[in-house]
């Protein structure tokens, strides 16, 4: 099926919750996009990950503590007075992410 509401060529077709041609494609669409930022998210969260622990492998490995708590602290802050409550939890599991569980 090459029609946009109904997926991408060799796709399973998509339910964009409506039957209206133009709306279905718009939505598909914006999918798409979402897609996109969803993929751009993974590789940042990877990337920010990796780097966080060459900081903390490198800080260890020098004499230095596994954790900078003041640092952890102002992340934390930064997230939540950029997305409220919910950047506090998402701050929390990057931060998790780069160093593992406490």
């Amino acid at each position: 099926m090459d029609d946009a509401a109904n997926g991408r060529p060799g796709d399973r077709p998509v339910d964009a919750g409506t039957k209206e041609p133009v709306a279905a494609a718009q939505i598909v669409a914006i999918r798409e996009r979402i897609d996109q930022i969803d993929q751009a998210l993974i590789d940042l969260w990877q990337e920010r990950a990796s780097l966080s622990q060459q900081v903390g492998a490198t800080r260890m490995a020098s004499g230095g503590t596994r954790l900078v708590l003041s640092r952890e602290r102002e992340i934390l802050e930064r997230f939540r007075r950029a997305l409220g409550a919910d950047g506090t939890q998402l701050a929390l599991l990057l931060l998790r992410a780069g160093r593992g569980p406490l």
